[in-house]
């Protein structure tokens, strides 16, 4: 079901992002997927949720292996954050924003997961159903924040 957003206060907007996202809670991982209720990874949450938002995928999005780029060192998670939301300044985040994460330092980003709270955030992740967590060892990972566009 598509949302209609036309004349919300941020607030609203960002409120209505994490409501989307809450009810993706629950949905087992699966790779590649986006299916609420019936699988998904972290990318497929955040595509979901554009889905309910926007009423279309942000891109085609091309099969991907689970090492996202490693190999070559590309950086195919953060470019297209980059291309779709709006950069956020460092330290500054707020409920309704997606965060991009490095598992470690030289490595290409390849976790990608809503803000729910101050510290808190919803996210998929191999070997779990999506869940709200805290952000825990997860903040000092992140290497980008991002808001998504207003309608």
């Amino acid at each position: 079901m598509t949302q209609q957003v036309s004349s919300v206060t941020q607030s609203e907007w960002r409120q209505q992002i994490v409501a989307q996202a809450r009810q993706w809670i629950g949905t087992p991982y699966l790779h590649q997927a986006s299916l609420r209720g019936h699988g998904c990874d972290c990318l497929g949450l955040v595509r979901g949720v554009w889905r309910a938002l926007y009423g279309r995928e942000p891109e085609d999005v091309p099969a991907y292996t689970a090492d996202w780029g490693e190999a070559l060192g590309e950086e195919h998670l953060l470019e297209a954050a980059f291309r779709h939301f709006r950069p956020q300044p460092s330290g500054v985040m707020a409920s309704g924003d997606v965060m991009v994460f490095r598992w470690q330092a030289r490595s290409p980003a390849k976790h990608i997961g809503i803000v729910t709270g101050p510290e808190t955030m919803v996210h998929a992740h191999a070997g779990a159903c999506v869940a709200e967590v805290a952000f825990g060892i997860w903040g000092r990972k992140m290497v980008g924040c991002f808001s998504f566009p207003e309608p």
